[in-house]
C-alpha cells in the first residue's frame, strides 16, 4: 500500500486527535506512503445559523511532500439537496485522480460517509473512535449513521476500535474487530516546559479536551469553579463546541476558558497544573470512549480527579468522585505537594506502539 485516503471527523489542525497521530506515525514508518486527509465539509448555512463566519471549503493543500488535505463544501442541507453526499464523494474522487492515486486504501472515521466506498470499491478500514449511535443527534442524522455503520461492519476489509466497550457492542455484527487504543507522545510530555504565559497566577486545576455537551458536565464545571474561587482557578483548554450559554455559565462561576491550544503548547499546561480534572458525563456515549487525555494526564504524573467515566475509573491513582464530592476532591488537591517532573510517567502508552498495531491491520499490508 502506497496511498491512503482518510475520511476524517476532524480537521488537520494544531489540535491533534487520534487520526493525526496515527497518520503522522504511518508516514514516518513508510517512506513510500502518501496520504490524502479529507476534512469534514464546511457547512455555510449551519455556520450562519449558529452565528459563525461561514466556511467555503479549501481545495487540495499540501502539508508536506506526502500529505495533502482537502475540505469540501456542503452548500445546502441534505433534506434539500438529496445529491449532497454523492457530490462530496465526487470531489474526493477528483482529488484522488489529481494526485494520481490509482488504488488507494480508504480509512473511514465517519460511519455516515460511506458513499465513496460504495461507489469506488476501494478497500476500506473502518476506525471506530466513538459509538455515535449512542450520541444525541437528530433522527435523520442517526439514521444515516446507523445505515453507514451497518454497511461498514459488513463490507470493510478491516475494522478497528479504540475501546473494548466498542468491540463488545458491535461484536454481534462483526467478530474480528481489532483493538487499537489511543496513546501519547511520551517524550514530548516528559520534557519539562516553561509555565504558559496565559496560565493564571497561583494554583489551578485543568481540563484538557473539546468542550462539548456530549462529554462535559457543565453543571459540574460550574460547581467546581465556584468551589475553587478565591484559592485557585478551574482552567479549560480545548476547542469550544458547546453553546455560548454554557460557556457564559462556566466563566461566570470563575472558570478560565482558554480555548484550543496547539499540540506543541499543551504539555506545559498539564505539567504546571496542580490537579488534572475530568468533569465528564457518564453516559452510553462516554462509556464507548478511550480518552486520549488519560494517556496525556498519566504521562505528566499530576494528581487526577475524575467522574467514574470509562478509562479513568479503572486507572491506578485516579481519585473518582461525583457532584459536590468531585469539587471537594479537586479543592483538596490544591496546591499539589510535588512539582513536575517528579511524578512523570515514562511508562505511559506511546503512540508509536499504536501506530505499529494500526499499520498491521491496514488492508494491503
Amino acid at each position: 500500500m502506497t496511498d491512503l485516503v482518510v475520511l476524517s471527523l476532524e480537521r488537520w489542525d494544531g489540535v491533534w486527535r487520534r487520526n493525526q497521530h496515527l497518520v503522522a506515525g504511518l508516514l514516518a514508518a513508510d517512506p513510500d506512503l502518501r496520504v490524502l486527509f479529507v476534512e469534514p465539509p464546511d457547512d455555510p448555512i449551519h455556520d450562519l445559523r449558529h452565528g459563525r463566519r461561514p466556511g467555503t471549503g479549501r481545495g487540495l493543500t499540501r502539508i508536506d511532500d506526502r500529505l495533502w488535505t482537502l475540505r469540501p463544501v456542503k452548500w445546502l442541507p441534505r433534506r434539500i439537496d438529496r445529491g449532497a453526499d454523492d457530490r462530496l464523494a465526487s470531489i474526493v474522487r477528483a482529488a484522488v485522480e489529481t494526485l494520481r492515486m490509482p488504488h488507494p486504501v480508504l480509512w473511514i472515521n465517519d460511519p455516515a460517509a460511506v458513499q465513496l466506498a460504495q461507489r469506488t470499491g476501494w478497500p476500506v478500514l473502518y476506525d471506530m473512535t466513538d459509538d455515535w449511535l449512542a450520541a444525541e443527534r437528530p433522527e435523520s442524522a442517526q439514521q444515516r449513521i446507523a445505515e453507514g455503520e451497518k454497511w461498514l461492519l459488513q463490507h470493510a476489509a478491516a475494522v478497528v476500535a479504540c475501546s473494548p466497550e466498542l468491540i463488545r457492542r458491535k461484536r454481534s455484527q462483526r467478530d474480528d474487530i481489532v483493538l487499537v487504543r489511543n496513546g501519547v507522545d511520551t517524550a514530548r510530555y516528559l520534557a519539562p516546559a516553561p509555565r504558559p504565559a496565559d496560565a493564571p497566577e497561583g494554583p489551578y486545576a485543568l481540563y484538557l479536551g473539546t468542550l462539548h455537551r456530549d462529554r462535559i458536565d457543565v453543571d459540574l464545571c460550574e460547581t467546581t469553579a465556584t468551589a475553587l474561587r478565591g484559592n485557585a482557578h478551574l482552567v479549560l483548554v480545548g476547542p469550544e463546541a458547546w453553546s455560548a450559554a454554557d460557556g457564559e455559565r462556566v466563566r461566570a462561576a470563575g472558570a478560565i476558558v482558554l480555548g484550543a491550544r496547539d499540540r506543541e503548547a499543551v504539555p506545559a499546561y498539564l505539567q504546571h497544573a496542580d490537579v488534572l480534572v475530568v468533569p465528564h458525563l457518564v453516559t452510553a456515549f462516554t462509556e464507548s470512549l478511550d480518552p486520549i487525555k488519560l494517556y496525556e494526564y498519566q504521562a505528566v504524573g499530576r494528581p487526577i480527579v475524575s467522574t467514574p467515566v470509562a478509562g479513568f475509573r479503572d486507572a491506578d491513582g485516579v481519585i473518582i468522585a461525583e457532584g459536590e464530592a468531585f469539587a471537594e476532591a479537586v479543592a483538596s488537591g490544591i496546591p499539589a505537594s510535588t512539582r513536575f517532573p517528579h511524578g512523570a510517567r515514562p511508562d505511559a502508552a506511546d503512540w508509536s506502539e499504536r501506530v505499529a498495531a494500526f499499520r498491521a491491520v491496514l488492508p494491503g499490508r
